[in-house]
This record gives C-alpha cells, sequence and structure tokens, in this order.
C-alpha cells in the first residue's frame, strides 16, 4: 500500500507547527484533534492514517473484530503512516442477559424483527454462541499489536491490563459521560479522558450509571471534568470546526474527539447513501435509541427508529446481532429506512466530505495561540 505522505500544514501565525501540551505530549501527536473510533465496519486504516499524517491521532475502531484479526488491522494502519494511531475497544461486551440466548429470547427476537427479515428477503438466522468478541481474548491481541494509544469505552480495563499498557508504551484514553465515570478512570491511574457529551454521535459510553441517565451537554461536562481529574482531558460531541475545537479548548479540554465529521468523509468505511443523509436535511433530526444495538446510540430518525421506540429489545448484543443478519440486504437494497444511520446533532454544519479537507480546514482556522489553554485557578473541587 502508498504510504500517505505527511503534513506539511501550517497552524497560521507563520508556525510550521502546532503548540504543545500535555494531551498532545502523551500522544506524540503534533494537534490536539483526535478522529473518533468507528465501530461495526465503520473505521478504516485510510482514514486512520490519513489523520495520524496530518498530525492529528487516527483511531479504529476494533471492538467488533475477532484477536486474530486486530494484530493485521494494526498492520495495516502501520503500513500507510509512521504516526500514533489508537485503537479502540468495548471493555463491556454484553449487558445482562446478553450471553443467555436460549431458545426463548431466540425466538422473543426473532418474532420482533421476522417482518423485516421477510421484507428483505433474509432467511431466518441460526442461533449464535457468542454475538460479540471476548474483550478478554480481544485484549490480549490488542496488547501483541502494540498500537501507540488503546481507547476504550463502557468501563475500565483491570488494574493489570493498564499497568501491561504502561509497560508497553501504549497511552490509554477512557471515555466518560458524567464526573462520576471521569474520576473513576483518573483513580484508575488512565493516561487521558474523553468527556463525551449528549450531542455526540454512536454510542453512549455510559458505565456506572444508565446511559438515559447520563446525557450531560460536552461543554458542560468538559468544564465539570477539567476541574476534577488530573489527567488530560478530551472533548468530544458538537464538534466539527475551529470554533468547537476553540470552545473545547477554552473551558478545560487539551483535546478535541472529533466523529461525525470524519465519519461523513469519504475515507471511512460507511456508505454512500449514509454520507448523503448526513448532508441532507435528514441530519436535522436525530435521536437516542436502542433500536439498533441495544444500547443507547445516537442517529438519525428513520421508519427503524420510530417502530421499534417502544419494542421490548433484547439485551446487547443480541440486537444488535439481528440487526447484523439484516443490514447487508438493507444496504444492498438502498433502504437507509433500515439501518443505522449513526450522527451527531451538529451534523447539519458539516462542509467537507474528505479527510484531508476536514483537517486542512481545522488547522488553517486554528492559530497556534489558540493551543496554549487559558491560565487555571489553582482551586480544586470535591
Amino acid at each position: 500500500m502508498d504510504r500517505i505522505r505527511p503534513s506539511t500544514i501550517s497552524w497560521g501565525c507563520g508556525m510550521e507547527h502546532g503548540g504543545k501540551n500535555e494531551a498532545t505530549s502523551r500522544l506524540g501527536i503534533e494537534h490536539p484533534i483526535i478522529q473518533g473510533p468507528f465501530g461495526g465496519g465503520l473505521s478504516t486504516a485510510k482514514l486512520a492514517a490519513t489523520v495520524s499524517n496530518l498530525g492529528g491521532l487516527g483511531s479504529f475502531g476494533a471492538h467488533m473484530l475477532q484477536p486474530g484479526d486486530i494484530g493485521r488491522v494494526a498492520n495495516d494502519i502501520r503500513a500507510l503512516t509512521s504516526q500514533p494511531f489508537a485503537m479502540n475497544l468495548w471493555v463491556s461486551d454484553h449487558d445482562a442477559g446478553g450471553l443467555d440466548l436460549d431458545d426463548a429470547t431466540f425466538e422473543h427476537g426473532w418474532r420482533l424483527f421476522e417482518p423485516y427479515f421477510r421484507e428483505l428477503g433474509v432467511a431466518k438466522p441460526e442461533r449464535f454462541e457468542r454475538g460479540h468478541p471476548s474483550f478478554d481474548m480481544q485484549i490480549e491481541a490488542l496488547l501483541e499489536a502494540r498500537p501507540p494509544a488503546f481507547s476504550f469505552v463502557f468501563g475500565i480495563p483491570s488494574e493489570t491490563i493498564l499497568a501491561e499498557c504502561r509497560r508497553r508504551g501504549i497511552a490509554t484514553i477512557g471515555a466518560a459521560t458524567s464526573i462520576a465515570e471521569a474520576q473513576a478512570l483518573d483513580a484508575a491511574g488512565v493516561d487521558l479522558i474523553v468527556a463525551t457529551g449528549a450531542e455526540a454521535g454512536g454510542h453512549r459510553p455510559s458505565f456506572l450509571a444508565p446511559a438515559e441517565e447520563s446525557l450531560m451537554g460536552t461543554l458542560t461536562l468538559v468544564q465539570l471534568v477539567s476541574d476534577r481529574v488530573k489527567a488530560p482531558v478530551i472533548a468530544a460531541g458538537g464538534i466539527v470546526d475551529a470554533r468547537g475545537i476553540r470552545a473545547a479548548l477554552a473551558l478545560g479540554a487539551q483535546a478535541v474527539q472529533i466523529g461525525t465529521a470524519f465519519l461523513a468523509c469519504e475515507e471511512s468505511g460507511t456508505t454512500s447513501a449514509h454520507r448523503d443523509v448526513l448532508f441532507s436535511e435528514r441530519a436535522q433530526h436525530t435521536t437516542l435509541t436502542r433500536a439498533f444495538t441495544g444500547r443507547l446510540a445516537r442517529g438519525v430518525r428513520n421508519r427503524w427508529t420510530e417502530e421499534q421506540r417502544l419494542a421490548e429489545l433484547p439485551p446487547f448484543p443480541i440486537t444488535s446481532w439481528f440487526l447484523s443478519k439484516l443490514r447487508p440486504a438493507a444496504i444492498a437494497a438502498g433502504r437507509t429506512d433500515l439501518v443505522s444511520l449513526w450522527s451527531g446533532q451538529v451534523a447539519p454544519n458539516l462542509r467537507h466530505r474528505s479527510a484531508v479537507a476536514l483537517m486542512q480546514s481545522l488547522l488553517s482556522e486554528l492559530p497556534y495561540n489558540s493551543l496554549s489553554p487559558l491560565p487555571q485557578e489553582e482551586e480544586t473541587f470535591a
């Protein structure tokens, strides 16, 4: 594979390199921009490498990969970049009852989803043994692959895993949706903390309280978390341009994680139909739903989110597994009414269809001085 050429983009003000703070130094990156990781085939090595080669931190959502594929993907990314990148896993790989697919649970799910299988001409699937790869096996493969950074959601890896990451020089990045989760990550010694607000697209990675009770907005969450943890904070949710980055940095973040804007780029693994929706008026109407996986996530409203709004869905990953059997046929038929269309609330402000153009825009609009965090008062909070 051809290697993507490194960045020569200027931050403006006559300076050729972005400023350094604790977050960028720990990650070994030039600019405080992290590409959000996407699971379920939406991440690509090309997207991660493009962002990394332009001075940010590219990411690959590996939570649906079998352990044997994790090292291969890491090698694919390394073939395209010599810069740092992150691989992302879900610490919690099932919800209560999600591994117990007995006959009754399977038949309940089948009765719920059967009309859609028939509509798309998809045969009844065979029962699975496990609907999501084992985190315990995935993390062994990830440690062996040794990506520069390991980001994770839905919990905190064990002390042993975090210690092994430190021993191998792997930076750790955990996600929080509340003060309590951020403090738990900080107490565990996680290197960087993503404060992810309710505006963000995709799954709500809550782990200490139900996701529906952890819906604080990004700007509020960033302020509260940055005042209460020692680790550098990364802001996520509602950021697609330099204005959002400046706002996050002014409120205490040392970097930002951008998801929807990168998902909409041609380098991502999503479909052209999904991209078209993100750049349409439909993107003005997002919703939080459990209808696609059994876990709460934000996407564009469609027939599926509305018809399953009150359904008694099987737990994760059973719902996700049933939908994975429908998704190929729905995509082939161009049925955006029956597939997940992950999107953050700020999607109507998307402007760029390539990761290169997006990064160029972000970097050209952010003067070097905007990287310097505002002076912090020497005040602590309980």
